[in-house]
């Protein structure tokens, strides 16, 4: 039946409903309703943040000028310790090539590198599984997300995305260490697809939420911070993960110059300047430094190498490739079930959760995401027991 004028003018955009809707949502109220679930589900850490970061914002607003507008870009001074710490950290060096944005959190930042770069019907490559985000917001932005699909080790495919540029393509994405699969891109991958991108005209966009978690030997490489990169690089990065600040909403991107002022209308429009409060927050810890999220490294990875090992169980029903980054695993499960009857199922009888893998593009079999970030230790190795028992009960 066809719909009237009237009916068409108050239903949302036929862009916003072909976004998937958000899948935490839906498995948090899965575990709100079953009490005593262990969550290896949403993606955050254990700990808290830095103790300075808390007096940071028991300080702060003394004076009226903390309360009014500042600047579009973020405070100077905030943006002059992200330069030095990039400088360090991540051996990139910004001016004059780049500028530095502060923004609510990594996702804005990757929300303002699509609004300034795409127009309607562009294409975005992203190699899946992706972080759903990420193909969301493509979608919201009037793009249209061309999804290359990783080598079974979730590594990159160079070829697949080498195939799959077109005219209309804008950028490709990368994630490293990355979510959801907890790989690290070796540094020559990214190198081959930062040069493919200059090679090609097109922008690279990495995200780096999860710089500081690498095991067993890995590292964490910036494509921003190969020489020639500037122009075409755009990076994202967030507090909410190594600095345990998902609340505060803080993040920043490095951005090409010439994209300075598109990024500044949109900035402008969308937020007007960032939190002071949770940039004052972010200095604090900038002053505290890396060793602080590096000092969760040992029980993570003791926590990464436990969960390997009973996944890799010859009893249990799934296919794990191995992950040295981020803290999380995404396991392929032998079973006809699709993938949100299963994490439900593992909830509701099993007191367990994890997300189910179709949200992260993956649709030929039966996906689950583990995040184990945000467990202690023993209370993550009793969600192991759950989970694991609850795939051989379930998977047949």
């Amino acid at each position: 039946m066809k719909r009237s004028a009237s009916e068409r003018s108050i239903s949302q955009s036929r862009r916003i409903a072909a976004v998937q809707y958000p899948v935490i949502p839906t498995v948090q109220r899965w575990v709100s309703a079953t009490p005593g679930t262990i969550s290896f589900g949403q993606g955050i850490i254990s700990y808290a943040p830095p103790p300075a970061v808390v007096e940071a914002a028991r300080r702060f607003g003394d004076d009226v000028e903390s309360h009014r507008y500042g600047p579009v870009e973020g405070l100077p001074e905030l943006i002059e310790a992200l330069e030095t710490k990039l400088a360090a950290e991540n051996g990139i060096r910004v001016q004059p090539a780049s500028r530095v944005v502060i923004t609510a959190g990594s996702n804005m930042g990757f929300m303002h590198a699509l609004l300034a770069i795409v127009d309607t019907d562009d294409e975005v490559i992203i190699p899946a599984p992706y972080y759903f985000n990420h193909e969301m917001a493509a979608w919201i932005v009037g793009a249209r997300p061309v999804v290359v699909q990783t080598r079974p080790d979730y590594q990159l495919d160079i070829d697949a995305i080498r195939d799959a540029i077109t005219p209309r393509t804008r950028a490709i994405v990368t994630v490293c260490p990355n979510n959801p699969s907890g790989v690290v891109y070796p540094e020559a991958d990214l190198r081959v697809v930062n040069a493919l991108c200059r090679d090609r005209g097109i922008f690279h966009i990495h995200d780096e939420a999860y710089e500081y978690f690498t095991y067993a030997g890995a590292r964490n490489f910036s494509p921003a911070s190969i020489a020639d990169a500037a122009p075409h690089t755009i990076t994202t990065y967030s507090f909410s993960k190594g600095y345990a600040m998902a609340s505060w909403r803080v993040g920043y991107m490095v951005l090409p110059e010439s994209l300075w002022d598109a990024v500044t209308k949109i900035q402008d429009t969308n937020l007007v300047c960032p939190p002071a409060i949770s940039q004052q927050a972010a200095l604090a810890a900038l002053a505290v430094g890396p060793a602080y999220p590096r000092a969760a490294l040992p029980v993570l990875d003791r926590l990464r190498q436990r969960i390997f090992s009973e996944l890799d169980r010859p009893d249990v029903p799934c296919d794990t490739p191995a992950a040295n980054g981020a803290f999380y695993f995404f396991t392929r499960v032998r079973t006809l079930l699709d993938p949100m009857t299963l994490a439900e199922r593992l909830i509701r009888e099993h007191k367990v959760a994890t997300m189910p893998g179709s949200a992260f593009g993956m649709t030929d079999g039966c996906y689950l995401r583990i995040s184990y970030g945000m467990l202690d230790e023993p209370t993550a190795i009793e969600g192991l027991g759950r989970l694991t028992g609850g795939l051989r009960a379930l998977a047949r």
